[in-house]
């Protein structure tokens, strides 16, 4: 069998669809350092075979709503100067052929996404700045509302009273699909979803996003809705922080992960199901420690692991090939 997990890992086109890389670098930058990527995560993606991450730009409660767009574009900033420091390693994709060109270069890719569009306020005309900038993926939310849509609830025992699209939420809807921008429902609640599905036209994704079935969250999808993305061409991307595989902080293992992708394999079939780790162990440094933190499951690095885990529950190499990113790309292909 490692003889076929390293085949599969030197074959496969290997995407993590969401990361919150660059909130860490951000804090390291301001500390001094440089070459924080090639430093501290670059080894870790080398070692589990990824090609392509998609940074996320998140901005803490605290920043809004005064600071948050110097806060994001600080985020955009530190990324290109960190690029332009290990030229030989990291390349920003703003292109399908950018991703490709990247690959070809040895080089790690990196595009960026919206966790939530609060850097916008309720300026539409932000999101060219934003997509000039190389933001290809607009997560309307995070989970708390903002001037587009109302994020969804961590927990099932919270009743969610949230609105669906707002006027601005549904003419944002309408210009990232015109400017070539994939749309990420994760972390939008149940009543924005489907207004999303009402306005988009395209492709919809769900970048971190598991089975709500497996792991009882609002964060998850139900089957309803993991059927929609797939009616639409996109892609789930399996998550795996304790607390969205799970449904709480501190339980979960690999099993549980596979789980996830046998249920949804199940339900929409493997042509819908990415990878969108959610990695969030390298953050707990900036907050302070608590008895209810959820925990990676899995890492960069230990990809392997799940590739093993895959295998032995039945998982053709192929399928696994699509999983780790030939999904993504198809749906980049269609969009970017």
């Amino acid at each position: 069998m490692n003889d076929l997990i390293k085949e599969i890992h030197e074959e496969a086109f290997i995407i993590d669809a969401h990361y919150d890389l660059l909130f860490d670098v951000v804090e390291q930058r301001a500390l001094g350092r440089t070459k924080v990527i090639e430093t501290d995560h670059l080894p870790n993606f080398k070692k589990g075979g990824f090609n392509l991450i998609i940074s996320s730009i998140f901005v803490d409660d605290a920043f809004i709503p005064e600071m948050v767009l110097r806060k994001a574009l600080n985020q955009v900033s530190a990324l290109y100067a960190e690029i332009d420091e290990s030229p030989d390693e990291l390349m920003l994709c703003k292109s399908y052929e950018d991703i490709l060109e990247a690959k070809h270069a040895g080089k790690v890719g990196i595009m960026l996404s919206f966790k939530g569009v609060e850097p916008l306020y309720d300026d539409l005309s932000l999101l060219r700045v934003f997509y000039e900038l190389g933001v290809r993926f607009v997560g309307l939310t995070w989970s708390r509302r903002n001037y587009a849509a109302d994020g969804c609830h961590f927990s099932m025992d919270i009743e969610d009273r949230g609105g669906g699209l707002t006027q601005f939420g549904e003419a944002l809807v309408k210009e990232a699909e015109r400017l070539g921008m994939l749309l990420d429902i994760t972390h939008i609640n149940d009543r924005g979803f489907e207004d999303v599905f009402r306005f988009a036209e395209g492709p919809i994704i769900a970048s971190h996003s598991n089975s709500r079935e497996v792991a009882k969250t609002p964060r998850n999808l139900t089957d309803e809705q993991l059927k929609k993305i797939a009616e639409r061409d996109g892609v789930a991307g399996i998550n795996i922080l304790s607390r969205i595989a799970s449904g709480k902080a501190n339980e979960g293992d690999i099993d549980l992960i596979a789980d996830h992708v046998e249920y949804m394999k199940q339900t929409v079939g493997v042509d819908h199901i990415g990878l969108g780790l959610d990695c969030c162990d390298m953050l707990r440094k900036y907050f302070p420690p608590s008895d209810d933190e959820a925990f990676d499951i899995l890492k960069h690095q230990n990809l392997q692991d799940l590739t093993k885990k895959l295998l032995e529950r039945g998982f053709e190499k192929e399928e696994i090939l699509k999983i780790y990113g030939g999904n993504w790309l198809k749906v980049y292909g269609k969009v970017f």
